[in-house]
């Protein structure tokens, strides 16, 4: 499954905040007019997402994000559908007010390694990202901390590179991070009334799309939801 992202070397902007159900019903019927839906959407116009995050004991990566660092990064573990046929490993990383994301193909195999705390392996790995994990991993003690799912619906606007998402339906394993296992508990995190509105975009916003999002009430945090997934451990 290839999953179409927008990552820019230049760095994007990024909108990311809760919003009621009617007012992502209510948006959403405005976007489809104008934007162009996700093409790996499935028949319901959505796929799944499953991301491991890494942490350390002290969570170092979540208090970071709670405390508002202008310069942090994010390192996680994303498949689709909860299939094995597209791995990779991304880092988001949070520079001043715009949003930087390298990512690398990843084995199963390689995960797990990462999850028994085999590293060994990625000090000389040919993927830069691999040894700059490697060494997060050995000198902050990253490691899987936790998995997270949701459902993403997706729009494309071409002018700006604008990406609108919505995502639903957040789902935590608190600490398991068996994220190969189809049966793996989960818990909800996200009221089932919100959807996470994100809006991405390289250096501006088209007005059609800045109108649109006025019509609907935003909340003034924004929601993180790696955070909201370590709620409860």
């Amino acid at each position: 499954m290839s999953i179409q992202t927008s990552f820019n070397p230049n760095g994007r902007k990024e909108i990311k905040q809760a919003i009621s159900y009617p007012d992502y019903a209510l948006l959403k019927s405005k976007l489809q007019h104008v934007m162009q839906l996700d093409k790996n959407a499935t028949a319901n116009g959505k796929y799944l997402i499953r991301s491991t995050y890494f942490d350390n004991f002290a969570n170092k990566v979540l208090n970071e994000k709670k405390e508002g660092y202008l310069n942090r990064d994010k390192y996680r573990v994303r498949i689709y559908g909860k299939s094995s046929a597209v791995v990779n490993l991304e880092r988001k990383s949070k520079r001043n007010n715009l949003t930087f994301k390298t990512k690398c193909a990843l084995s199963r195999q390689e995960f797990e390694k990462m999850r028994i705390g085999t590293i060994s392996w990625m000090e000389l790995d040919e993927r830069e990202l691999i040894r700059d994990l490697y060494q997060q991993m050995k000198y902050n003690q990253l490691k899987p901390m936790t998995v997270v799912d949701y459902e993403r619906e997706a729009y494309i606007y071409p002018f700006g590179n604008v990406r609108v998402t919505f995502d639903s339906k957040v789902q935590s394993s608190l600490r398991n991070t068996d994220m190969f296992n189809n049966n793996l508990p989960m818990v909800d995190v996200l009221e089932p009334n919100l959807v996470i509105l994100e809006v991405k975009y390289d250096e501006y916003l088209p007005d059609i799309i800045k109108y649109l999002l006025q019509s609907v009430d935003t909340r003034a945090e924004a929601y993180s939801k790696y955070q909201l997934s370590r709620m409860y451990g």
